[in-house]
């Protein structure tokens, strides 16, 4: 699986939180399913292009 995201990014954005290293594992899953729906409503609606619109 391909990290989709930015650590550091990440625990910035949850500051003062800390952040389990699963934690990383899980969210990247979260974004891989979204970007999966988002690119077969792009392609059920005939478009190559993902839009907002898809998520």
């Amino acid at each position: 699986m391909a990290d989709l995201l930015v650590k550091s990014a990440v625990k910035d954005s949850l500051s003062p939180m800390n952040v389990s290293s699963d934690f990383y594992d899980a969210l990247d899953e979260e974004i891989q399913e979204v970007l999966e729906d988002a690119a077969q409503r792009a392609e059920d609606n005939d478009r190559k292009t993902v839009q907002p619109r898809d998520l």
